[in-house]
């Protein structure tokens, strides 16, 4: 699985113009799920996201994590973070996982992260305009895989 988290003072997601996932003080992580990835990968995305120190401690340091600050956690699904973009000027998403696997996996990372934070969160498949403060910015690629691959 991969995030790609970005700390934001605040962020939301719109779909079909409506406001469906709104967060103030946190992170924003666009998440992708690959092919082979099971729930084990999922709890060490969220325990890694949960627990990254990307927050800035009272001496100016990156030493707080999401969990030490109390923020929250917008979660967008976005299965382009799968793609492999090594040939040509074409990607390819035979690295994504099946859509339906997709969707399990990334509503079972979300349920995982809502039980230490305030999670919204994107519409799978649909069309979404994220909107976002980027505060640094600080921005991070976050990625776990099973066992035996890298």
């Amino acid at each position: 699985m991969i995030a790609l988290v970005q700390r934001v003072a605040e962020a939301k997601v719109a779909v079909g113009g409506e406001t469906v996932g709104v967060i103030g003080r946190g992170i924003l992580a666009l998440v992708g799920v690959e092919r082979g990835d099971t729930e084990a990968e999922a709890d060490r995305l969220c325990q890694k996201i949960a627990s990254f120190r990307m927050f800035e401690d009272d001496a100016g340091r990156m030493n707080r994590s999401l969990t030490d600050i109390g923020g929250e956690l917008l979660a967008v699904p976005q299965f382009t973070l799968a793609a492999d973009t090594n040939s040509g000027t074409r990607a390819s998403f035979s690295a994504a996982a099946a859509p339906a696997e997709a969707e399990r996996l990334f509503f079972y990372f979300v349920e995982l992260l809502k039980a230490k934070n305030r999670v919204a969160t994107g519409k799978f498949g649909a069309d979404m305009k994220v909107s976002l403060v980027n505060d640094g910015p600080v921005t991070f690629w976050l990625q776990v895989a099973p066992p035996g691959k890298s």
